[in-house]
């Protein structure tokens, strides 16, 4: 795999170079490298002292291009690798694919964009947008809660295998994005993945509606499966003292156990001098229709500071409680870096 990667990196750098020439094509080499250091405890777990990948943007490397095909067409790609810092594994997990990120090819031009691969979706997109913390699956109360809950299951992952999407121009601030995916070599795969979404961003406000209907995928689904619904409306206003952040999202499973999570996320970013930026989120979820009605509050606090265009040092403490379990506390601090 190493060999491989070299390989494509070689190409990246000739491809480039003719890029310069022509104007035509390009390829990139880009990623993150996202490292921390501090004290973990999820609720009713001992404290844990460790390094980590990916506090606040999970670490990655790919690949992207695309060839201008004239009349205001292009050709673009992209394949993009999670890999963990801390140990040099691949994937955000064993078992995660190689290309897990990301791995498309499509077209653009004055229809839009669309794209057939793995993408992702636009529910993931909506979250990661309109909270603090970003799509940072260590620290962000938004994408811990939906994304990686503890009160019960979320189905559907950050992308979607074998799917296509698309995504509109930008039209007086409003873009459409739309994604569908077939059951195609899933283990469940009862039916097809669809969502959408709405994304407008106007001055100091933004918005957001997002939905997506989940069928099909890598999971195992649980007895009587008829499909998970989410909805999410988020919102956002630069005061230019403090960005305000705000999200309520609903999750509806269809099974035999039947149940419905609704959660709440509330946060503010307030710039410190010019380089950097004190974060705080709240967010709360509560589980209906599963027995103890689990709820799981968190709150994150941190201060994110700009070295240099490319690289940030951020230090950040989470407390986080769910019913029944207790609560537990974890402070880190990490530097994140763009290439």
């Amino acid at each position: 795999m190493t060999r491989c990667l070299s390989l494509l990196a070689a190409a990246a750098a000739s491809l480039t170079v003719h890029a310069g020439a022509q104007a035509q094509s390009s390829v990139q080499l880009y990623g993150l490298l996202d490292m921390s250091a501090g004290s973990f405890q999820a609720p009713g777990t001992a404290r844990v002292w460790r390094a980590d990948s990916g506090g606040m943007t999970t670490s990655f490397l790919g690949f992207r291009g695309t060839e201008d095909l004239g009349g205001g067409l292009r050709a673009k790609f992209a394949i993009n690798h999670f890999l963990r810092a801390d140990s040099g594994a691949a994937g955000r997990f064993d078992g995660d694919a190689f290309w897990a990120r990301d791995a498309y090819v499509g077209l653009s031009g004055a229809f839009g964009t669309s794209t057939l691969g793995r993408n992702t979706t636009p529910l993931f997109v909506s979250t990661l947008l309109f909270n603090a913390f970003g799509d940072s699956f260590a620290f962000s109360p938004s994408i811990r809660q939906l994304f990686t809950p503890v009160v019960a299951p979320f189905y559907g992952d950050s992308g979607w295998n074998n799917s296509l999407a698309y995504a509109s121009n930008e039209n007086e601030g409003l873009t459409v994005n739309l994604i569908g995916a077939l059951g195609e070599g899933a283990p469940n795969a009862s039916g097809k993945n669809m969502g959408a979404s709405l994304l407008y961003f106007n001055g100091p406000l933004g918005a957001t509606a997002a939905w997506q209907k989940v069928r099909n995928g890598t999971f195992a689904a649980p007895a009587g499966w008829g499909g998970q619904t989410t909805w999410q409306l988020g919102l956002s206003y630069d005061l230019t003292a403090a960005k305000l952040f705000g999200q309520y999202t609903e999750i509806e499973t269809n099974a035999a156990q039947k149940y419905k999570i609704k959660l709440w996320s509330l946060g503010a970013a307030v710039p410190v001098g010019s380089a950097g930026k004190l974060l705080a989120q709240f967010g709360s979820s509560r589980v209906q229709g599963l027995p103890g009605g689990l709820t799981h509050e968190t709150l994150s606090l941190g201060y994110d500071h700009m070295l240099s265009k490319r690289t940030d040092a951020y230090a950040v403490f989470m407390r986080e409680r769910v019913s029944g379990l207790g609560s537990g506390n974890s402070a880190a601090a990490g530097v994140r870096l763009r290439f």
